[in-house]
């Protein structure tokens, strides 16, 4: 059976070219490889079996069945992945490139690096060498398969920055003015 590489950017309407451009790359090298992704609007890359978007239960399946998953910086990536008992190959999309509004995604993943939830890949070699290492050592990128005791922060993460980005700008100056948003 051949091993499976799931890479997933969710649901973001944010293009995310790069990571799609650094997987196929990887391919062209890879050997007899199954790479599934889902690549939202981003383009899809030429060497994988793609789909833009996926049905939530086929997602979680894939994250099951995948040798290693690659996903973006988001919080519900990561917990999914950890939750299937991967520890995902991480890679933040980048304010600078207009994959996202901000940078919120490198500073929690390089966090999360930090304390050994993820395994972090800032560059196309980073990504490539964590690929390679997991189709010569899968179990390297497995986790116990557990509630995951970094959910609970996740998930109030996740609530915290989509009430930041749903605040308007002019509000979120009153409120941190009244030190009710710090």
């Amino acid at each position: 059976m051949k091993p499976l590489i799931f890479v997933t950017v969710g649901t973001d309407h944010h293009r995310f070219d790069r990571l799609m451009d650094w997987i196929d790359r990887w391919l062209e090298t890879a050997g007899d490889v199954r790479c599934v992704v889902q690549h939202g609007p981003a383009r899809a890359p030429a060497r994988a079996e793609c789909h833009e978007f996926l049905p939530h239960p086929e997602m979680q399946a894939l994250f099951r069945e995948a040798t290693v998953v690659v996903c973006q910086g988001g919080p519900g990536s990561i917990m999914e992945s950890r939750q299937a008992g991967r520890l995902p190959i991480v890679i933040p999309r980048l304010a600078a490139l207009k994959e996202v509004v901000d940078d919120h995604q490198v500073r929690f993943s390089r966090h999360v690096a930090g304390i050994g939830k993820i395994a972090l890949a800032e560059s196309a070699e980073e990504l490539h060498d964590h690929l390679n290492k997991a189709l010569a050592d899968p179990t390297a990128y497995l986790v116990e398969h557990s509630v995951d005791e970094t959910a609970p922060a996740i998930a109030r993460f996740t609530e915290l920055v989509d009430a930041l980005v749903a605040t308007p700008r002019r509000r979120r100056f009153r409120l941190r003015q009244r030190g009710g948003l710090r």
